[in-house]
């Protein structure tokens, strides 16, 4: 398990939850692009309880009716690690906040670049409350791992992070307004998450841990039919445009450009947005590489997130 945040490495990514509206409840559980064959293409450490980011750079997920819930784990851009997001397909009508932290907790990513320093805990409960503030009840062994002060944060973070996404997607709090986060660790304050941080506390989102840049769509090794097939991400500063290139295997490992192009997101300048793409691809497997594009044209090796994928 990695425990240090100044290693270099490659990459990272990814793509909310069917429950019914409770507010003041208390919950307790325990650009197109034309390819294929090569075709043309184009394309239309921080305080842990800051308050003061910016919410836009790290904003809420919307209400959604879906059997997927939203997951966040750490992952390595260049000299960076960031969080990233994927969403994982769920049954029944447990508490969304719960189950998503279970996932992160005890199951790995999809993404073979992602990973969590948690262990799966004996107990874990959660709740909220009619003010926003959601209270996560976990057990200390989800803390045997062996971490320094920056992976530690990272990893307290991950879970605000999990936790205000299903509470969110699901409907269970209001995504308009501020949403704080209270760890107990076997229904006590002050227990050192990590031996690194203090917890107990309220805490928000911190903005500045939160990946600049990841694909939404497809997540990691899925299949998708032959033809157009579109591509969707988020970006934090959706001002700078973005590069995407698309290589082909040739079936023995090696991998060769197939498509390229330039796309820019959605919504008011400097704030977080969303962007879209697409290409028309044969059968055979891909990789997907979208970059953050600096002042002078270049991608951003620390903004670059990548997608393994095949078409059949």
């Amino acid at each position: 398990m990695p425990a240090s945040t100044r290693k270099g490495a490659r990459k990272r990514t990814r793509s909310a939850i069917a429950a019914p509206a409770m507010l003041a409840v208390l919950l307790l559980t325990g650009c197109i692009a034309n390819g294929g064959g090569g075709s043309q293409a184009t394309s239309s450490p921080p305080s842990l309880s800051v308050q003061d980011a910016p919410a836009s750079n790290a904003p809420l997920e919307t209400t959604q009716a879906s059997t997927k819930i939203p997951v966040y784990w750490i992952g390595r851009s260049k000299d960076e690690v960031y969080l990233y997001r994927e969403f994982r397909d769920i049954s029944g009508d447990g508490n969304p906040v719960t189950t998503a932290l279970k996932i992160m907790m005890a199951e790995k990513p999809l993404d073979h670049d992602f990973f969590t320093p948690w262990q799966e805990p004996g107990n874990l409960a959660t709740s909220i409350s009619g003010k926003n503030v959601i209270t996560v009840d976990v057990s200390r062994d989800a803390f045997n791992s062996n971490l320094d002060a920056g992976m530690a944060q990272r990893a307290i973070q991950q879970l605000v992070y999990t936790a205000t996404a299903a509470a969110s997607s699901s409907g269970l709090i209001n995504s308009g307004q501020q949403i704080q986060v209270v760890i107990l660790v076997d229904g006590h304050k002050d227990y050192m998450a990590f031996g690194q941080v203090k917890l107990g506390e309220p805490m928000t989102r911190d903005a500045s841990l939160v990946a600049p840049l990841w694909i939404i769509d497809p997540q990691e090794d899925v299949s998708l039919p032959s033809g157009l097939i579109k591509f969707n991400g988020r970006i934090t500063d959706n001002s700078r445009p973005i590069s995407w290139q698309i290589l082909q295997d040739n079936g023995k490992g090696e991998k060769s450009s197939l498509l390229t192009g330039q796309t820019k997101a959605t919504g008011e300048p400097g704030q977080y947005g969303l962007f879209s793409f697409g290409a028309t691809l044969k059968p055979g497997k891909y990789e997907l590489r979208v970059s953050e594009v600096d002042d002078a044209g270049k991608a951003i090796e620390s903004s670059t997130d990548t997608r393994l994928f095949s078409v059949s």
